[in-house]
């Protein structure tokens, strides 16, 4: 549903706080929700001149930033990356969401796998891959760079936001003390579409830490979860999170959550296997594993890095 004030651009905000007009905080007690007055105030102080490029990825932060820093007043200029880290419908509901909001979209096309961190599987890979995509944003922005990163995102391991941090990146949605489950609330709550978007990392989050990626490889993740997604779909189960994961050069599995495939019917469970072998037929069998958390999953501690590849998987087309 498009909204009026997504529409046309508004001035800069001046008093009385234009979160006043745009967001009224359900009945209760003070506590039950924040409003947007914590991440007004926040890009005032970042963005005085009412302008600030975003580290756009499409997913539910980085669009619920937009979407509130613009009906706040604010000027949003969106930078997307993509490159073969990156799942191709990721790049097309980002564009897709941009224009169809009248946002500024710039599509930058970058490849990280020839950083030596990234191309050795090193456990700091994010933290080099990151830092490089920064640097070229900022490079090119010309204006304060901030990306979509919450209150919440430090409760687990993320070197990529060490890189923010050193480059001067601004995370407001962290600044303004906005975890996940308020910016689902207030996404929902003011009209943005998706507000239930599940996350869907880059694809070298698919690859154990020592395993270098092949390009192949990451298309072929990137294809396999795509026809799972559909099976999902044509079966009734429109919004399962999930990840495809070669966690050895020989061993596929796709995980869930127990409480995520609970009512899903055992033919649908046992039909993936076969969606995934028919959309990457490069890729080993794949088997279902239920776990335990799916984000951070080779960063338990009974994940060492040690040196592989993907030399023993066939060569697929």
């Amino acid at each position: 549903m498009e909204h009026a004030f997504l529409k046309t651009p508004r001035t800069a905000p001046s008093s009385p706080s234009a979160a006043e007009t745009f967001y009224r905080p359900p009945a209760g007690p003070s506590n039950a929700m924040p409003d947007l007055s914590a991440l007004e105030q926040t890009l005032r102080r970042i963005a005085p001149g009412g302008y600030f490029a975003l580290a756009f990825s499409g997913g539910l932060d980085s669009r619920f930033l937009a979407h509130a820093a613009h009906a706040l007043g604010f000027h949003v200029r969106l930078f997307h990356i993509s490159g073969p880290h990156i799942a191709g419908s990721e790049t097309e509901h980002a564009a897709s969401w941009a224009e169809k909001r009248g946002f500024p979209f710039t599509r930058i096309e970058l490849d990280p796998l020839g950083i030596p961190l990234v191309s050795s599987g090193d456990k700091k890979r994010c933290y080099a891959c990151k830092r490089m995509l920064f640097s070229r944003l900022l490079e090119i922005s010309g204006r304060p760079l901030c990306d979509g990163s919450n209150a919440s995102d430090g409760d687990s391991y993320r070197p990529g936001a060490q890189a923010a941090r050193e480059l001067g990146v601004l995370s407001p949605l962290a600044m303004a003390g906005l975890a996940k489950a308020d910016i689902r609330n207030l996404a929902a709550q003011t009209g943005m579409d998706e507000p239930d978007q599940l996350p869907r990392p880059c694809l070298l989050t698919r690859l154990p830490y020592g395993m270098s990626p092949e390009r192949r490889i990451l298309h072929g993740l990137e294809q396999g979860e795509q026809a799972v997604r559909n099976l999902l779909f044509l079966a009734g189960f429109k919004n399962v999170d999930f990840r495809l994961r070669l966690v050895s050069p020989a061993k596929l599995e796709l995980h869930f959550m127990q409480q995520h495939i609970m009512n899903i019917p055992d033919d649908v469970l046992s039909a993936l296997s076969g969606a995934v072998a028919t959309a990457a037929p490069g890729l080993p069998p794949a088997s279902v594993v239920t776990v335990e958390r799916l984000s951070g999953y080779y960063d338990r501690p009974e994940f060492q890095p040690a040196a592989q590849t993907c030399s023993s998987l066939p060569q697929g087309d």
